[in-house]
């Protein structure tokens, strides 16, 4: 218990260092990009003045420092600022794109921890016979192919040439749980790769588990296959898969940017592309340090639960 206590310690610090690391490097990476937002605000035949204008009503003539200290200091009371081209708050536009956004996530996950455990056990119970070739060969074909190249041939046989599913979710607005249909393709495209990766992981987790040492003593003493498979070789696969599952939901709600422009979804990756076309800083800089603190928690919770699988195994922090 000692042991779990400081290890939760020392992921926990190395946690608020990491997001204190993500908030300086996002506002310094923002300050490098090319360009002056001013400018890009004066319109297409910006007049000195209006830019001068400008530049003092958005603080942007002030020194860096400051404006950091200010904008770290709202971070800290949940302001992430306000749009350069709206006037709205950042984080009025984090939550009209969050919804869809983590409705593609939780389909996807739904979906793929069925299939990818049941896939993975299959090919390892059926280790080098037919079906574990199959499965090995199908998963590593299509984990060969972009989530881009394969929306774009999922939209043009189901939607275009089939006409069985809509090719975008234009017109459906943020409400797409009303509208299912616009999200069977973007859910296969999201979930082509992971599922693929995740079954090929726990695979492997359970062919070295069932030629472990116990594994065979397990079955010389009579134990039947089954509970040798599920209850002392596959909980082996868990502490990877779990750590696997912490890095898709990662991607699924901080890295699904072509998906959703692909299909025009109006989640984060499609806020962020916005924002990135209008040159609204505070936009981007809020939607990074979001995606950093989400990516810092999540993999926090996968080393603690693979840790608590494995507590021999000692998760690097």
């Amino acid at each position: 218990m000692s042991g779990l206590r400081s290890f939760v310690a020392r992921r926990l610090l190395l946690g608020a260092a990491q997001t204190m690391a993500v908030v300086l490097l996002v506002f310094a990476l923002t300050e490098a990009l090319p360009g002056d937002a001013a400018v890009a605000l004066a319109g297409d035949q910006p007049d000195p003045a209006r830019i001068a204008a400008i530049r003092e009503a958005l603080d942007l003539d002030r020194p860096a420092y400051e404006r950091f200290a200010d904008w770290a200091t709202g971070l800290v009371h949940g302001d992430l600022g306000t749009s350069l081209t709206s006037g709205r708050p950042v984080t009025r536009y984090i939550a009209d794109g969050f919804g869809p956004t983590l409705l593609l996530a939780a389909l996807t996950l739904t979906l793929l921890v069925p299939l990818g455990f049941g896939l993975g056990v299959l090919a390892a119970r059926h280790e080098g016979r037919l079906a574990d070739r199959l499965v090995s060969s199908v998963t590593s074909a299509v984990y060969a192919v972009p989530e881009f190249a394969l929306g774009v041939l999922l939209v043009t046989v189901l939607a275009l040439k089939l006409a069985w599913l809509p090719p975008t979710a234009v017109g459906y607005g943020t409400d797409l749980l009303a509208h299912p249909a616009a999200l069977v393709l973007p859910v296969l495209v999201l979930l082509s790769r992971p599922v693929c990766s995740l079954s090929r992981l726990v695979r492997a987790g359970m062919v070295d588990a069932l030629a472990a040492p116990y594994a065979v003593h397990a079955r010389r003493y009579g134990v039947p296959g089954a509970r040798v498979r599920y209850a002392h070789a596959l909980p082996n696969a868990l502490a990877p898969a779990v750590q696997q599952l912490a890095r898709t939901v990662d991607w699924l709600l901080c890295g699904v940017i072509v998906v959703e422009a692909l299909f025009v979804i109006p989640g984060l990756g499609t806020v962020l592309l916005n924002a990135v076309a209008e040159r609204d800083v505070p936009v981007v800089q809020g939607l990074a340090v979001v995606f950093g603190v989400l990516t810092v928690v999540l993999n926090l919770g996968a080393d603690l639960v693979a840790h608590r699988l494995t507590p021999r195994a000692g998760v690097t922090a």
